[in-house]
């Protein structure tokens, strides 16, 4: 079974490939074959990432940026064409979130959030899906949402409606680009260990979590790599488009 997810030649970008979630999907990427760059503002994260990837004897290679700025990922993009010609798959897991209460939000704060979760992986589309189509190259995007955007969650305002906006975006890039060959997909991954959650989860909000979930417990971030590389590979999803992936425990089934 290990052709029909097999990715040898391919070559994947993996922006925010240096977080908790983006680095075990990245790493799945390079289990199967494919050479991974590693993207992220941390390039010392981005570069442990790669450094894990080599250990087990695959090929990665760690990419400063910045999601917010245009001017970042066009450089970003030169650098890794020099580095691997082109790519195949774009994996966008950027993820900036807060727990400021609705009253409470700023502009500020809501443009920080929107500038990475949104406005960032538009760019992200705009740039490295257009030179895929000029060196007509058929492939992937897989978009990394999250059940806040279907499930609207207290105290994550601003991140629940940068995940909708994701959502309605990947339908819209999915008829956009299925002409080109490229298939946009989103996984909406449940609650699982990661920098930008542990804020809001205490102890009650664990407890809420817990009665909500079918499984009765937290996804570990090597779960999400079946449904990642079932979406990267065209011979396991060659027809399937603008369409969400739930990995959550059951969590879509529920109502909190």
């Amino acid at each position: 079974m290990r052709d029909l997810f097999d990715l040898t030649g391919k070559t994947a970008v993996a922006i925010g490939g240096n977080s908790v979630l983006g680095s075990s999907i990245a790493t799945g990427f390079a289990e199967y074959g494919a050479r991974v760059a590693i993207l992220g503002q941390n390039v010392e994260k981005a570069q442990e990432v790669v450094s894990a990837i080599e250990a087990i004897g695959g090929e990665a290679k760690a990419f400063q940026v910045d999601v917010s700025s245009r001017d970042s990922l066009i450089q970003a993009a030169y650098s890794i064409e020099e580095w691997s010609g082109g790519w195949d798959i774009i994996l966008n897991a950027p993820g900036k979130n807060s727990a400021t209460p609705f009253f409470e939000l700023d502009m500020e704060e809501w443009d920080d959030i929107m500038d990475v979760n949104l406005k960032g992986i538009v760019m992200s589309c705009q740039i490295f899906a257009k030179r895929m189509i000029e060196q007509k190259r058929r492939g992937s995007i897989i978009n990394i949402s999250s059940v806040s955007s279907t499930t609207p969650l207290s105290k994550v305002f601003t991140y629940s409606v940068s995940k909708a906006g994701l959502n309605n975006m990947t339908q819209f890039l999915a008829r956009e680009l299925a002409p080109e060959g490229i298939r946009v997909n989103a996984i909406i991954p449940g609650f699982f260990p990661a920098e930008q959650n542990r804020k809001i989860l205490s102890p009650e909000r664990t407890e809420s979590i817990m009665r909500h979930t079918p499984m009765n417990r937290f996804g570990t971030p090597d779960e999400l790599k079946g449904a990642a590389l079932l979406l990267a590979a065209e011979q396991a999803s060659s027809f399937i488009t603008g369409t969400t992936i739930r990995v959550d425990g059951g969590f879509g089934n529920m109502t909190i």
